[in-house]
């Protein structure tokens, strides 16, 4: 459970504030009393003291909110403090990541972000941080892979039967997303540019209307994250026809992966990061991550996370240096796609 430890002893500070005034009397002393008492000198307090808030762009029980709050639990239990998870929705993200980006730079307001980050420049021209210069990262999270599902009663069987009928009925497929810049929205581009397609889009607000419709036979078939598909499609609620990933999923053995079937184009994963404003100290940064490692070599984060087909990163990837890679090299990658896309918001 989420635990809350009592502040730091202050009676050291107090002795030393005591001690400083009745030195600063002495002349011989008086420098080394002030270096030691003055005030941007001397060390801050030690963090945390207090509950820290990690804030989520997107709504409660979505897969993001999913992943949060499985690290949330071992990382408070290591950093000795509670954490609040707060959702905070709008734009893609960018609500929360706007709020993040402006909050005080001291390692309480934290932000946990998925592709969506990367993407945001080039579907944002108003956007009103810079991904790269307004955070510093913290480490990343997990990579989850994504699945290209359909409406259980659609004809084609396998995915190289799903690309001869989109291709030979591409006027009236639809292809449903969970809105403008959602992964699953990215997923379908990459989709609609390797079969050399243009479809019909049906965004939706959010994963959950997209996927009871998908289930409802209200459309035809979509790209959407493990977490969201796997357990509908082991029910046979959704027919699955491939994971976007290198390898096979665990959770869905029988998938095969694109490059296997046909579309090795079609590649892409859901990555997830936390993030702190730019002026963060470098210590706190530090110890956000030492405890996100922490968090994702605990068993059961690793067992939950194997449920909904995925796994936590290495750890030498959960660190500030490894994401940042991620996030200029992803930022590089989606660009040009979403250009020639023409997909804009604003």
């Amino acid at each position: 459970m989420f635990t809350s430890v009592a502040s730091p002893d202050r009676s050291g500070r107090s002795r030393l504030r005591t001690r400083c005034w009745t030195l600063a009397g002495v002349a011989a002393l008086a420098v080394t009393s002030l270096a030691a008492c003055g005030g941007q000198d001397s060390e801050p307090a030690a963090y945390p003291e207090k509950e820290i808030t990690f804030v989520v762009p997107f709504s409660a029980g979505g897969p993001t909110d999913t992943v949060t709050r499985l690290i949330a639990e071992p990382m408070s239990e290591k950093l000795g403090q509670q954490i609040v998870v707060q959702n905070v929705e709008g734009a893609g993200g960018t609500v929360a990541a706007g709020q993040v980006a402006q909050a005080d730079p001291d390692g309480y307001e934290v932000l946990i972000h998925h592709i969506g980050m990367s993407t945001a420049p080039a579907l944002y021209p108003d956007l009103p941080y810079d991904p790269l210069t307004d955070f510093k990262t913290v480490g990343l999270i997990t990579d989850v892979p994504m699945t290209i599902v359909a409406r259980k009663d659609f004809e084609p069987q396998t995915l190289p039967e799903l690309v001869a009928y989109v291709k030979e009925n591409k006027d009236k497929v639809t292809l449903a997303n969970a809105g403008v810049g959602a992964a699953s929205q990215l997923c379908g581009l990459l989709i609609e540019q390797a079969m050399g397609v243009d479809l019909t889009e049906v965004p939706y607000d959010g994963t959950g209307p997209a996927l009871t419709d998908l289930v409802g036979g209200q459309v035809d078939f979509m790209c959407d994250q493990t977490t969201n598909t796997a357990g509908q499609i082991q029910s046979g609620e959704i027919k699955g026809y491939a994971v976007t990933t290198p390898e096979r999923v665990a959770a869905l053995p029988d998938l095969p992966t694109t490059a296997e079937a046909g579309l090795p184009d079609v590649e892409v994963g859901v990555w997830h990061g936390l993030y702190v404003p730019a002026e963060t100290p470098d210590e706190v940064v530090g110890k956000l991550s030492e405890a996100l490692q922490v968090a994702l070599a605990d068993q059961t984060v690793i067992d939950k996370m194997a449920d909904l087909g995925t796994s936590p990163v290495a750890k030498d990837q959960a660190t500030p240096q490894a994401h940042t890679a991620k996030l200029k090299e992803q930022i590089e990658l989606w660009t040009p796609i979403i250009e020639a896309a023409g997909v804009k918001t604003g």
